[in-house]
């Protein structure tokens, strides 16, 4: 199973469709995002280790913050397209409660992933993932990140609110990220 989950993970796709039927409790919109209503929402997994920069971060500490999390890899093409997005749109927020936070995976070492975020302006902190167990924490059948690029919002409670599994740009970005800022 584990071995299926990381072939679906290793692929850098520019969208896709998923299911929100069955049990699953998430809705997926006409715009390819999908969403859980407060109520519903399950809690993300730890997510802790070690950044691209050698430094230490870990999900939790970010609770009380609506938190954008972004799946990404330095060699994937819709990522280096959103990439200017994320910058633009982190630091416009990072005075609203909203922390960022990357995902770097499949990158064999941190070298070309500290290129990628120095070319694009990245600022926030990125994990270091490169064969994917952190992405396999995120149980099946909840939001969770199925390709790169992945993006979910957790809410201030650590839970994930929104997904989507293609390339944004600020608008589709805020699209995902505004509603759930504005939840009490």
């Amino acid at each position: 199973m584990a071995a299926a989950a990381a072939l679906t993970l290793s692929a850098c796709g520019s969208g896709g469709t998923s299911g929100g039927g069955g049990d699953t409790n998430f809705v997926t919109g006409n715009n390819g995002i999908d969403t859980v209503k407060k109520g519903e929402r399950s809690q993300a997994p730890a997510l802790s280790g070690k950044t691209i920069d050698g430094k230490t971060v870990d999900i939790a500490d970010y609770q009380g913050k609506v938190v954008v999390l972004n799946v990404w890899g330095s060699w994937c093409g819709p990522c280096r397209e959103e990439a200017k997005y994320f910058s633009k749109v982190s630091k416009a927020y990072a005075d609203k409660g909203v922390q960022f936070v990357g995902i770097n995976t499949r990158d064999s070492s941190t070298t070309p992933a500290l290129a990628f975020e120095k070319a694009n302006g990245i600022t926030y902190p990125s994990l270091y993932d490169p064969t994917g167990k952190l992405l396999l924490r995120f149980p099946k059948g909840t939001l969770n990140p199925q390709l790169i690029p992945s993006t979910l919002i957790l809410d201030r409670d650590g839970k994930p609110a929104a997904r989507a599994l293609e390339a944004l740009d600020d608008t589709a970005l805020l699209k995902m990220l505004k509603p759930v800022l504005a939840e009490k």
